[in-house]
């Protein structure tokens, strides 16, 4: 939340007054107005972190000012990412200071992992240090885990009720849960009804919704949704009076379709939608986040300034932030992208919270504010062994991954006591143990990388660790490696090292830069590839592996679930 004092006010009266210089001034600026739809001539001034003028004047004061001019060039609102996993193997400073030089520089982002990692008050803490970035912060209150773990009082109302309250936090979900809704879940009603007491929206998490679901999930306060797979799903989502997200993601890169399939049904009205990445992975995100997904609408045949206002305006209204973002007008946050050519969303220049992150195509040094050991998240430290007993496995029914996100149980019908299974059984071992070391749960996973000896991630929807492999010496050999990087994902065949992935913060994030985890992401993904893993990104595959939100069958703290039914199939075992 940007508020500024009294004092500070009368400061940015003062500039317009011409008593006091602006820092920054934009001149001869062809930008966007979100509110005509008009490209207009202006001069714009920045006073610190915020837009204090846009018109034709120039400042009386100029001690000090840094003129800047955009003759030829074209100036539209910072982007804003409204949907965001900042988590992925990638750290979140690492991830938004990456996406802010592309001209994406306002984040609503996804707090589930700091759940998993720090205590509340650790959190808001850190959450406090991330405002001290130079680009725009704010989160998500989660109400569930996407899986089933052992402490079902993680999430806890008066936890929920804290984070309703607090100022960075803007919507409530995403709404993985929304079953237990038409169930008479009670206790997550009324989490939601304290959001929305706060003005705060609630963001669903809908796939697949029958309009008679939908319906009745906005009769229970769901303000929004990013589940659209097709214009026919988005239509019915806006005809019921959602606002919609329209997505660009590894998984699901539907946005060119959709806005095709909406400009043919006659669409001319897109106010109420936006664009998201919804968690891109590092090689994904390699060239940006939301200006990617500017340029896929436009290729796609959107008008350029919807496009440009679907990633600015639209989602600064949905979060109620529109006196402060997606803006170029006098009071906003100084947000703003100066392109070479309209049609080109990729900044050549980024000002965000009136600093520059990039100028004229050379992006500025900018030094970490993050101190993540003072906040404990540490390389992961496992106080127990891989033990023979641990690489036991008897389970009847198995994991068969049809795609990235489905995966449909099946009866273990191979020989699955030796040492190794056949790489032409396409099947290979799989467990997930505790990171402290106290359970386990193995079964048999088929159709994953069914000629690799193995994978060891301790990045996983919870932070347990997953074993993948079809070879116990090199699950083995995988397991100690992770262990001294202190968390990382790891590929191992015939007991060579192929390929790595440190994630010494808590086991689950990078803290290298970027470009490193970017080039780390593509090996992992050549080397699994080579080696059978047939679908789009293997750090979703890992992460989906404990999700309850997809079907049909997953691997969880408390053992092999049936996702339809909610019941325990196997329980997991005791260590």
């Amino acid at each position: 939340m940007t508020l500024w004092r009294n004092r500070e006010l009368r400061q940015h009266i003062k500039v317009v007054d011409g008593t006091v210089a602006p820092g920054i001034v934009l001149t001869n600026a062809t930008y966007l107005n979100v509110y005509t739809n008009q490209w207009l001539k202006a001069n714009i001034w920045m006073y610190e972190n915020r837009i204090v003028y846009v018109g034709e004047k120039l400042p009386e004061e100029t001690t000090g000012t840094y003129f800047y001019d955009c003759q030829g060039k074209f100036v539209v609102p910072g982007y804003i990412e409204p949907h965001a996993h900042p988590f992925q193997a990638a750290n979140p400073e690492e991830t938004v200071m990456h996406a802010a030089k592309t001209g994406t520089t306002t984040f609503v982002n996804d707090n589930l992992t700091w759940y998993l990692l720090l205590n509340k008050k650790k959190t808001f803490s850190m959450m406090n240090t991330f405002s001290k970035l130079p680009v725009n912060m704010f989160w998500w209150n989660r109400f569930d885990s996407q899986t089933m773990l052992k402490d079902n009082q993680m999430f806890n109302t008066k936890d929920i009720l804290d984070w309703a309250e607090h100022p960075m936090v803007v919507q409530g979900g995403e709404l993985t849960d929304w079953p237990s809704l038409l169930t008479g879940g009670d206790r997550l009603l009324y989490w939601m009804q304290e959001m929305k007491k706060f003005g705060k929206p609630i963001e669903g998490h809908l796939p697949g919704a029958s309009s008679r679901t939908l319906t009745k999930m906005k009769l229970f306060g769901i303000s929004s949704d990013h589940e659209s797979m097709s214009a026919e799903d988005v239509l019915k989502r806006l005809e019921l009076g959602y606002r919609v997200s329209l997505r660009y993601s590894p998984i699901r890169p539907d946005l060119p379709e959709i806005i095709k399939g909406l400009l043919d049904k006659g669409m001319s009205q897109f106010d109420n939608m936006s664009f998201t990445m919804d968690g891109p992975t590092p090689a994904f995100m390699e060239d940006g986040i939301i200006n990617v997904c500017i340029e896929k609408a436009i290729e796609s045949g959107l008008p350029l300034e919807t496009a440009y206002r679907m990633a600015s305006y639209h989602p600064a209204r949905h979060f109620n932030k529109e006196e402060e973002f997606g803006s170029i007008a006098p009071g906003r946050v100084a947000n703003i992208n100066i392109l070479f050519d309209k049609q080109n969303p990729h900044p050549e220049s980024v000002i965000s919270k009136g600093e520059w992150i990039k100028k004229d195509g050379t992006v500025i040094s900018q030094p970490s504010v993050i101190p993540w050991e003072e906040y404990e998240v540490t390389p992961l430290e496992l106080d127990w062994e891989l033990t023979e007993e641990d690489l036991q496995f008897s389970s009847p029914i198995g994991m068969d991954m049809v795609n990235d996100v489905i995966i449909q149980p099946y009866t273990i019908l191979s020989d699955v006591s030796a040492d190794e299974i056949p790489a032409n059984k396409s099947e290979q071992f799989i467990a997930l143990i505790d990171k402290y070391g106290e359970w386990r749960v193995n079964t048999i996973i088929r159709g994953f990388a069914p000629k690799l000896g193995a994978l060891v991630s301790s990045f996983s929807a919870t932070g347990d660790i997953i074993y993948i492999g079809n070879s116990k010496k090199d699950l083995r050999i995988a397991s100690q490696r992770m262990k001294e990087l202190g968390g990382a994902i790891v590929l191992v065949d015939q007991g060579e090292i192929l390929a790595e992935i440190p994630l010494p913060l808590g086991g689950v994030m990078a803290k290298v830069p970027m470009e490193e985890i970017i080039s780390s992401d593509k090996e992992l993904k050549k080397v699994l590839a080579a080696y059978g893993y047939a679908y789009n990104d293997p750090i979703y595959s890992l992460l989906f592996l404990s999700a309850i939100h997809l079907p049909f069958f997953r691997i969880t703290q408390q053992g092999l679930i049936d996702v339809k039914k909610r019941e325990i199939v196997i329980p997991a075992t005791m260590r």
